[in-house]
């Protein structure tokens, strides 16, 4: 255990705020998971700064957030970061009602606390990303809507406003398929054209069937120590006999009422 926080932690973070300028949203989160989850016997400054930062991340890139760490955090963080970041549990909370304009509300009213946290960028881009998922939610429904239709489910301002959105999601984000007729204002949803077929996705296919490969070999490895190991083995031969399956019967009794 340690009461200051390690150099690692530091460069973790770091390396976590790169990666979110880099908008990659699932390696930041695995390196701010690591600061949040770290031994510690006393909170530190950076595991709360990382823990503010893995809220909005989660919500950006998830569209939620869990409140529960995992067994394995600290005792120190389990009972701690929620309570030093309570405005950042606040937003979560709001931001999963779907209301987009309690969302709005609340980030006004507390604009002062994320820009003194420096998060202010981070949580604009949460708001946004609500925007995102209602509008992701439409293209589950319909086939096709109008720009006003849109811009009055979604809860934006205009139908010019939604035309910004959807060609920010199907040009530079990839997160939806979509064509808009200009002229009639009409926005018609598409399925997804990838065919997995090109040499990007070939490559992206072989890099998950080695990682998948590689997870395989360690297992058997762990299999293979674990049949050597006497104290396991040992306690499995206990658990066993004390639920030893000829104790049952093989056929259910029927029951007399």
């Amino acid at each position: 255990m340690r009461n200051l926080p390690a150099l690692s932690d530091f460069g973790l973070l770091n390396r976590g705020m790169v990666c979110i300028g880099q908008k990659n949203y699932q390696k930041a989160l695995e390196l701010l998971h690591n600061v949040v989850t770290a031994p510690m016997s006393t909170i530190n400054a950076i595991a709360v700064e990382a823990y503010k930062k893995y809220v909005l991340v989660s919500l950006i890139h998830h569209g939620q957030f869990s409140t529960s760490l995992p067994k394995y955090a600290s005792s120190v963080a389990q009972r701690n970061l929620k309570n030093l970041c309570q405005t950042y549990i606040e937003l979560a909370n709001t931001y999963g009602t779907g209301k987009l304009f309690e969302l709005e509300a609340y980030v006004q009213t507390n604009t002062e606390k994320f820009e003194t946290d420096n998060n202010l960028g981070l949580v604009k881009q949460v708001v946004s990303s609500m925007y995102k998922r209602n509008i992701q939610r439409l293209t589950q429904t319909y086939l096709t809507l109008s720009l006003q239709d849109i811009a009055n489910m979604v809860q934006l301002n205009s139908p010019k406003e939604a035309e910004m959105h959807v060609l920010q999601m199907v040009i530079q984000d990839g997160e939806i398929y979509a064509t808009i007729n200009q002229k009639d204002g009409m926005v018609r949803f598409l399925e997804d054209p990838e065919q997995y077929k090109t040499c990007q996705m070939i490559e992206r296919f072989d890099s998950s069937m080695q990682r998948i490969m590689g997870l395989s070999r360690k297992l058997s490895l762990v299999e293979e120590r674990l049949k050597c190991d006497q104290a396991y083995l040992s306690k499995a031969g206990k658990e066993r006999h004390r639920f030893d399956f000829e104790d049952f019967d093989s056929i259910p009794h029927k029951f007399n009422i």
